[in-house]
């Protein structure tokens, strides 16, 4: 019970992290962030987890090994299940919510595919917090009653153990996951695919050297692009044909709220790229 109980208060402070970060991250850019906040939301994504492995699973971890040491017999067990009880359907609700919202949101897609794609941390940290907790809780229920039912008051402390366990592995995804978002992931393939339909569809253009995408939030994405334009073509129609793929790109991809085009020969891009990498070979030595 007092696992659960730590449980409870971490989620509740977590759920106010990740609304703290929501605020943060929708402040407008200004000169010393130009390209927003938006990436702040998963810092704190990632201060959650944190969280959940230091303070939930380290203490539970704690509090059931000190309990296996020292057992003693539940008194007033009653309490505990109504207690557990009355948890249980206030975090199903909270789960029903959350697990519906993330159905909506991921499509036809699997889900654990669509939790891994996804580039909105609030989604699916609530999600597995909520269904930790409804699993921690599940674990206790069962726990303390067998602890009761067989005399066996070691039962509720390997029960404790067994909730830091479960808090440890949502700890460590929610970590693993944010921390891909923190340092920068690309685009879904999708939109991916759909950006070079719009640029090889476009006249003019010789080849693609090189299609870089960056999350800067979950509906945030930065584009850049390297193109080889025909020689051919004039200033104005380099010009007119940049307008066009940025405006059709942003149509077709609401999420992509920055383009940057750079028009460079394929020999010049090769040139600079083989370039860049001699210096990064020299400062690694």
């Amino acid at each position: 019970m007092f696992s659960e109980a730590i449980h409870s208060v971490v989620d509740t402070g977590n759920q106010g992290l990740l609304l703290y970060g929501l605020k943060r991250a929708n402040r407008p850019a200004d000169s010393k962030h130009p390209f927003g906040y938006g990436m702040e939301l998963y810092f704190w994504t990632f201060v959650v987890a944190i969280l959940v492995f230091a303070v939930g699973a380290g203490i539970s971890l704690y509090e059931g090994i000190h309990k296996l040491m020292d057992p003693r017999p539940i008194t007033r067990p009653h309490i505990n299940y109504l207690v557990l009880g009355v948890a249980m359907i206030f975090e199903g609700v909270a789960w029903t919510v959350a697990f519906r919202e993330f159905r909506k949101q991921k499509g036809p897609v699997g889900y654990f595919k669509a939790i891994r794609r996804s580039k909105d941390p609030t989604i699916f940290t609530v999600l597995f917090e909520d269904s930790a907790a409804m699993l921690g809780l599940i674990v206790a229920f069962i726990g303390i009653a067998l602890a009761q039912w067989l005399h066996i008051p070691e039962l509720d402390a390997a029960t404790s153990i067994v909730i830091g366990l479960i808090l440890a592995c949502t700890a460590g995804f929610l970590a693993f996951e944010s921390k891909g978002l923190l340092i920068g992931e690309a685009a879904r393939t999708a939109v991916i695919g759909g950006v070079r339909k719009i640029v090889n569809k476009q006249k003019g253009i010789v080849a693609i050297n090189e299609l870089l995408t960056m999350h800067f939030g979950p509906d945030d994405v930065l584009l850049t692009l390297s193109l080889d334009f025909d020689d051919r073509n004039s200033a104005g129609d380099v010009e007119k044909a940049i307008s066009e793929m940025e405006r059709e790109i942003k149509n077709s991809f609401p999420e992509i709220s920055r383009v940057f085009i750079e028009a460079q020969s394929w020999q010049s891009h090769l040139a600079s790229e083989r370039q860049g990498m001699a210096k990064r070979g020299q400062q690694g030595k």
